[in-house]
């Protein structure tokens, strides 16, 4: 296991979080709300996204935020669309973001050709300016996250929140989301002192584990099951607490453990009725929340704004979810049958 100082490069890249991202704030900041502004000016009736694994967990975040905010449908598109079935887009004046943290994959970048080749806005969200993804777009956004030496994203996925979350707030002129996005490092330097250690013996136990959130906190439930998987070989799904009492419900008992991200925003009911069902079946729960609420609730840290609150909650998910990996006796920084760059068709 490749070890820095006595922990893994995956758990030094966390720590590493809340400098990072206070060097974020200091560089690219401004960058970020002028792109907003830009797209206040466009004023356009649709956003398309194109991304891949935590990339587009973290365009779902996005598209909550702009759907939310500003009325304006995102829509995510498939990179193989243009890349393996070459597609001819009708995309004129529609900005079209691709993120990612290499900027290497081909699929991203043949996607972005054809897009702009149609007349969109192309934009890319990458800790590459000189990819060939960067090099692709009109606009490039940096992720400003330094190198990731660890297979599996976590400082660059949460740069990516933090990028996506301050051209929203540029977007929508949102001053409250500009000021917490400033105060944020010192938010992400309490989230990680929050201690989830009394949900490791569960999680080390055999079974299935749901993930579940609603709104913003859908892309960090996606990203969740995702790092339970290549990082601890969980078998983890996520699912919107809507959707989650629709079919999969069915799956949950005694041998299933669940986690379930609360939000304080409109979504709160609809996900402590998930919980609450999920617990009715015999269903382990562990609520993450900055409420005492009761139950097996992990802490998490209330930000100076509530569509930032999913960034702290990921976060301290991955403190924990990096000391589960270990305590497995797995190696977090290179995921069986994985690369860091993942090169697509």
């Amino acid at each position: 296991m490749n070890m820095i100082s006595g922990m893994t490069r995956m758990k030094a890249e966390i720590l590493s979080v809340p400098s990072v991202v206070a060097g974020q704030i200091d560089t690219s900041l401004a960058a970020y709300l002028a792109l907003g502004e830009r797209l206040a000016a466009l004023d356009p009736n649709l956003v398309v996204t194109s991304a891949r694994g935590s990339s587009d967990h973290a365009a779902t975040y996005f598209k909550y935020l702009v759907e939310m905010r500003l009325g304006v449908p995102v829509a995510s598109v498939g990179p193989s669309v243009s890349s393996v079935y070459g597609t001819r887009w009708k995309l004129e004046k529609t900005p079209v973001m691709a993120i990612s943290q290499s900027g290497g994959s081909d699929d991203l970048r043949l996607f972005m050709e054809a897009a702009r080749q149609s007349g969109a806005v192309g934009i890319s969200l990458t800790n590459n300016k000189n990819s060939p993804l960067a090099k692709a777009t009109d606009s490039v956004l940096d992720m400003s996250a330094g190198p990731e030496l660890a297979v599996a994203a976590t400082k660059t996925y949460i740069a990516s929140l933090v990028a996506l979350a301050a051209v929203v707030a540029g977007w929508s002129g949102d001053q409250l989301m500009v000021e917490a996005l400033r105060r944020l490092p010192d938010d992400l330097g309490k989230a990680l002192e929050c201690k989830w250690t009394a949900a490791l013996e569960t999680f080390q136990a055999p079974g299935n584990v749901f993930v579940t959130a609603r709104g913003p906190g859908l892309g960090i439930a996606d990203e969740a099951a995702l790092k339970l998987k290549e990082t601890c070989l969980k078998p983890a799904e996520a699912f919107s607490a809507a959707e989650l009492i629709h079919g999969p419900l069915a799956l949950s008992g005694k041998t299933m453990t669940a986690l379930a991200f609360l939000s304080d925003d409109e979504g709160r009911a609809g996900t402590e009725n998930a919980v609450a069902r999920l617990r009715e079946t015999g269903s382990a729960v562990f609520t993450v929340d900055s409420r005492n609420t009761g139950g097996q609730v992990l802490p998490s840290v209330k930000t100076g704004h509530c569509l930032l609150d999913p960034v702290a909650q990921i976060l301290s998910f991955y403190l924990f979810v990096e000391e589960l990996s270990v305590s497995l006796g797995l190696n977090p920084d290179a995921p069986q049958h994985l690369n860091k760059v993942t090169v697509t068709r």
